[in-house]
């Protein structure tokens, strides 16, 4: 029998596996529903391209209608192997804001301000540039290193912020996000730094640790108030494991209030209405569902300077011999040299806006790129306000639940990315992009009113892959977890992973799990 079962090999239980295996006398169990990183395409940075557009690792999901959206039906990508979404990410590396995490002290959950996680960001890091040591980790398992800004529209873009009196910041990662500087990444010598390569990879033959891949887990089990194993399926054998101290749930923001509600933990009146036995009462599993949506101003370029150029046939195939042959080259690295990030309004404290500069125009998540020569600032509201559910739909585990972010349904986030639509467009009238700079190819200068600009928004937004919060910490009448990540009400079950943010951090999310696992891996050590 195994000590702990952790559910799910993403960001939080690739963290979970290697740590808490790191003790020899303890025995560690992971169920995951995909399998491993074999496809040669996640470990090439700009692969990614090509699993957004196979959708070869992905869940499937896709949003209902969303209402405020022009009842748009919404792709959200999510992975399904071991590393999870680390695997067809974009490896961009930031932490968020300090006053994000100053914030979740201030909602009651003690020992998450910025000042105590920020360990935490460090002991997982593996930096490969220079800057503070009191910021960057050097030790960590996680590579990380710093673009150089060197594309002409990049140079153009940095530049062009700087002209609007917009301060550089060389990192983005300091504590203090306002400005326009260097993108921070999760790859190294041209591979991507997934948690499977850099967590799970270097400890998978340790003697106390056991895989079962392409298994689903359909139900955790729960006997006199506590976790005491789970049910899973493999191939088509049903088959039961049993946990010592812990079971560990660790499958994201969507997957991991599912489990919990086919099993019987949730809000009852939902549970009865798709045939589930309530186990244990817990009204906030599924809700407070926050994402990052995104929009974007595409911008015409008069020279043959973007990434078009190496998504045509001859020049991919020279690219990808390059990279075999060398490890070097335009498919080595992700692609963001310089972001952003902004206050659409001067009072803030904090930026409200967030840019990744794409030095290239797609649609529909790269699955489609428009063939004319551009670049692409792509803006998202930092603090959304706008909150929507995950729910389950039946007892059947490999039924996909109901997603519905409600985007945009508070009215104020839709204002928040037409100021930032507007704030683009500025900066790319600038001096700086006067050499360079073509029509604008979308929304088009003939659009200006708020209406104009507003139905452009709401026909050309999606996530930015950002969900989080469905089973948040905190002490009120909604939360799922306390501070230490345990559900409320039940011994031996832990949630550690995006969902148990009680709110979005300020940038992308993939950084703040880690950082989150490797301090559920102290407390479940000490627990013991």
């Amino acid at each position: 029998m195994p000590d702990y079962i952790i559910i799910g090999a993403g960001s939080g239980g690739a963290v979970l596996t290697n740590r808490l295996s790191a003790d020899p006398n303890v025995e560690v169990a992971v169920i995951e529903a995909g399998d491993w990183d074999k496809s040669p395409w996640i470990h090439m940075p700009m692969g990614y391209f090509r699993l957004m557009q196979t959708l070869q690792l992905d869940w499937g999901y896709y949003t209902v209608p969303q209402k405020h959206v022009n009842n748009r039906v919404m792709f959200v990508p999510r992975a399904k192997s071991i590393g999870g979404c680390t695997t067809v990410n974009g490896m961009i590396y930031t932490r968020g804001h300090r006053t994000d995490y100053d914030h979740w002290a201030q909602l009651g959950n003690k020992g998450w301000d910025y000042e105590s996680i920020l360990p935490y960001f460090r002991r997982a890091e593996n930096w490969g540039g220079g800057g503070d040591k009191d910021v960057h980790g050097y030790d960590g398992p996680l590579s990380t290193t710093r673009n150089e800004i060197l594309a002409e529209p990049c140079v153009a873009y940095r530049d062009a912020c700087l002209q609007m009196g917009i301060p550089y910041n060389e990192d983005l990662n300091g504590g203090e996000q306002f400005g326009v500087g260097p993108c921070d990444g999760t790859v190294r010598d041209g591979i991507r730094s997934s948690v499977s390569r850099c967590y799970v990879t270097p400890v998978k033959k340790r003697k106390n640790l056991s895989f079962y891949t392409k298994a689903m887990v359909s139900r955790i089990l729960i006997k006199g108030g506590r976790a005491v194993g789970v049910e899973f399926i493999q191939g088509r054998q049903k088959q039961t494991l049993y946990a010592d101290k812990e079971v560990i749930l660790c499958g994201g923001t969507f997957n991991s209030p599912h489990l919990l509600q086919i099993s019987g933990i949730g809000d009852s009146d939902h549970l009865s209405r798709i045939g589930v036995r309530t186990v244990h009462e817990l009204k906030g599993v599924g809700r407070n569902l926050q994402d990052h949506l995104a929009s974007s101003v595409k911008q015409g370029l008069s020279k043959p300077i973007s990434l078009l150029n190496q998504t045509k046939p001859y020049a991919a195939a020279l690219a990808l011999l390059q990279y075999y042959t060398t490890g070097k080259g335009p498919v080595a690295g992700h692609g963001v040299e310089v972001m952003s990030f902004l206050k659409t309004r001067e009072d803030l404290v904090a930026p409200d806006l967030q840019t990744h500069f794409n030095n290239i125009m797609y649609k529909d998540h790269g699955r489609e790129i428009i063939n004319v020569e551009g670049c692409m600032p792509y803006f998202n509201i930092s603090r959304p306000q706008s909150r929507g559910t995950v729910m389950a739909k039946s007892s059947d585990p490999f039924q996909l639940p109901e997603l519905d972010p409600n985007f945009l349904s508070v009215p104020d986030d839709l204002r928040v990315l037409r100021d930032g639509l507007r704030l683009t467009r500025e900066i790319l009238s600038q001096k700086a992009f006067d050499a360079i700079r073509g029509d604008e190819y979308l929304p088009g200068k003939a659009k200006q009113t708020d209406a104009e600009l507003d139905e452009y928004i709401k026909e050309d937004c999606n996530s930015v892959y950002h969900p989080v919060g469905t089973c948040k910490m905190g002490h009120d009448s909604m939360a799922v977890v306390d501070d230490e990540l345990r559900v409320h009400g039940l011994a031996g079950l832990r949630v550690v992973d995006a969902s148990v943010m009680p709110t979005l951090t300020s940038g992308n999310t993939n950084a703040p799990t880690i950082m989150i696992a490797e301090k559920a891996a102290d407390m479940i050590k000490a627990a013991a």
